[in-house]
């Protein structure tokens, strides 16, 4: 069967007024990834992101320390991640308090996030959220048959946690609850390894960093 390496962009620029870019711990993330690849000889033959800016910069980032990744990447919008301003946004009023946290510090507003997600996943944002949770996961489900679909051996990814998320939790075909716990967990950078072929993807492992593994780097292990 063949590989799939999804990653999770680098840390995002949380808290200011572009969310859309890497950090310079997140630039230095994906350096440390390209160069783990390297290191373990691993070569990719399809590069697929996302069209999110963030997702871009940590490819680039990959590719100045992993040499002989294919110059072109396949863009594909089902990797985008949803919009979390959006749905803070479109809280019943009932549940606007939640917004507050947007102002706040990370750790509240990820509390926030993932109360956020319950509504969104139960129904109780359709009628003001852009995206339904059923239209976001029927994206995800697009984009997973496009990389089965590729004809490639080995593909890396670069997308959002999100997505990650729903996409381990369709392959386990479990519930929407899981794909938020899932969500919560998922490291900048982190490597998620699937194997698979036209007919169908299977997990291999979830969530590694064995790149910031070393304890000079544990500071880089972030969420943001």
């Amino acid at each position: 069967m063949a590989e799939l390496y999804l990653i999770r962009h680098g840390q995002a620029s949380f808290g200011t007024d572009n969310y859309d870019r890497l950090s310079d711990a997140g630039e230095q993330q994906s350096l440390w990834l390209g160069e783990h690849f390297a290191r373990i000889g691993v070569r990719f033959d399809h590069v697929m992101t996302g069209t999110l800016r963030r997702h871009a910069q940590t490819l680039d980032a990959i590719r100045r320390t992993l040499p002989g990744l294919p110059p072109e990447r396949e863009v594909h919008a089902g990797l985008d991640e949803y919009d979390f301003h959006a749905l803070f946004a479109a809280l019943p009023d009932e549940h606007r308090s939640l917004a507050d946290a947007v102002k706040g510090d990370s750790r509240e507003f990820f509390k926030a996030l993932r109360q956020i997600l319950h509504l969104w996943t139960d129904g109780a944002l359709d009628e003001r959220a852009p995206e339904t949770w059923s239209a976001f996961q029927r994206r995800v489900a697009d984009a997973r048959a496009a990389i089965q679909q590729s004809g490639a051996q080995r593909v890396l990814v670069v997308t959002s946690g999100g997505v990650i998320g729903s996409f381990v939790q369709q392959l386990l075909q479990a519930p929407a609850v899981t794909a938020i716990a899932l969500n919560m967990q998922i490291r900048n950078s982190s490597v998620t390894q699937c194997y698979f072929n036209r007919e169908a993807a299977q997990l291999s492992s979830f969530n590694g960093i064995a790149h910031l593994d070393d304890p000079q780097r544990h500071a880089f292990q972030t969420y943001g």
